[in-house]
């Protein structure tokens, strides 16, 4: 999972986030000196899909990733605040939020809940974890940024507070109930109009390499740098959206789920003819050169491969990348040497393309985000892979 955060101003910015300090060099990710706790009374608000393997392997993919995304989209739009940390991780998400914020973000957990129920037919569960207990554990949630673009920001977590609090959801504890039926959550900006991202170099791998029973975190420091490093000697460092962005799709895959997300059941119909047509007449205008107004479709589409998130640190390094069978191979052998030694846990899983789900607030601004998981079932099965190791 990966906390990020939009460099949109707030109505009020908040002085913790923009007090952070910011690092523009991704092997910075390992170096604790970057990283700040949040500050006391804040908590993390957490959600996934229950039984999500089976959902990835009977084929809804992009459902999952939509319902993951949905959980952030709806939080930030009920809070009003685009400058908060928050997670994607394939099948869920996490946010970071002020304690004033409580009732709001319990609103919209429960909202959300409920739509993923009614409309895509999964269950989400979700929990409230204060700062508070989280450091009763001797645990914490720390955060640091990495720049990835002009205008985007993405929010990185150490400490082990936010994998603590996963947890305690998974086990029923913190529980938020969903919302009454009928109720429904602002999604504004949720969408998927993206082809898949096909593999350029040979495989797009999710991984996720988590500390290890040894505990040594210098040790697991230095096998991020060295993960890190091996992705770097692919082009762009493994970045599996190519540096002009992806291909447009006219009838995206994700076109219902987003009619679902932004309209009444009766007006779908609408939602989805007049992205077609939007759709259409940006690819038309791309072809040709040409702009709609201010809005210049290849600098859009440029902005999108700069902007995604493909490689994250929370509590353990998590990456999907495009490599060839070298570098996979070099990856691979340094996971196994460092697994074999105590110094992580590993999960990895293979697919040939890549699926992206983006928040835009408005395609006219540079802040829009997209994220980035495999095809396949990226990141929810690499973390079955990584479950599957553990002892019983």
């Amino acid at each position: 999972m990966c906390y990020l955060m939009l460099m949109e101003t707030a109505a009020v910015p908040d002085p913790f986030v923009t007090s952070l300090p910011v690092f523009a060099k991704f092997e910075s990710v390992a170096d604790i000196d970057n990283y700040r706790p949040l500050p006391d009374g804040w908590a993390l608000a957490t959600a996934d899909i229950v039984g999500s393997t089976k959902a990835i392997e009977a084929g809804h993919y992009k459902t999952v990733n939509m319902a993951g995304a949905s959980v952030i989209s709806a939080l930030l739009n009920a809070l009003g605040r685009q400058d908060l940390p928050f997670v994607f991780g394939g099948d869920g998400a996490l946010v970071a939020f002020p304690g004033p914020a409580l009732e709001t973000t319990r609103n919209a957990l429960a909202a959300v809940q409920r739509w993923v129920a009614d409309e895509l037919g999964l269950t989400l569960r979700a929990a409230i974890v204060p700062i508070k207990d989280i450091r009763a554990q001797g645990l914490d949630v720390c955060v640091a940024r990495f720049q990835a673009s002009e205008a985007v920001f993405y929010a990185m977590f150490a400490g082990g507070g936010g994998s603590w609090a996963e947890a305690e959801m998974k086990a029923g504890r913190y529980r938020i109930d969903p919302a009454p039926a009928g109720v429904r959550p602002d999604l504004t900006g949720l969408s998927c109009r993206w082809n898949p991202i096909e593999t350029r170099h040979g495989e797009i791998v999710s991984i996720i390499a988590l500390p290890g029973a040894s505990r040594d975190l210098r040790g697991f420091q230095f096998l991020a740098s060295d993960i890190i490093a091996l992705a770097g000697r692919q082009e762009r460092d493994g970045h599996p959206v190519p540096v002009d962005g992806p291909g447009y799709s006219l009838l995206p895959a994700g076109l219902d789920v987003e009619a679902r997300a932004t309209a009444p059941a009766g007006r779908r119909w609408l939602t989805k003819l007049w992205v077609i047509f939007l759709m259409t007449l940006t690819a038309v205008t791309d072809r040709f050169g040409w702009t709609i107004g201010s809005f210049d479709p290849k600098v859009y589409k440029r902005d999108v491969a700069s902007n995604s998130d493909f490689r994250k640190f929370d509590d353990g390094l998590k990456m999907t990348i495009d490599v060839d069978a070298d570098v996979l191979q070099r990856i691979d052998n340094r996971l196994k040497q460092a697994e074999k030694a105590g110094i992580c846990n590993y999960g990895l899983h293979r697919q040939k393309s890549a699926l992206m789900t983006c928040l835009v607030a408005s395609p006219l601004q540079r802040d829009h985000i997209h994220f980035i998981d495999g095809a396949a079932g990226g990141y929810a099965m690499a973390a079955a892979s990584l479950k599957a190791k553990a002892p019983v």
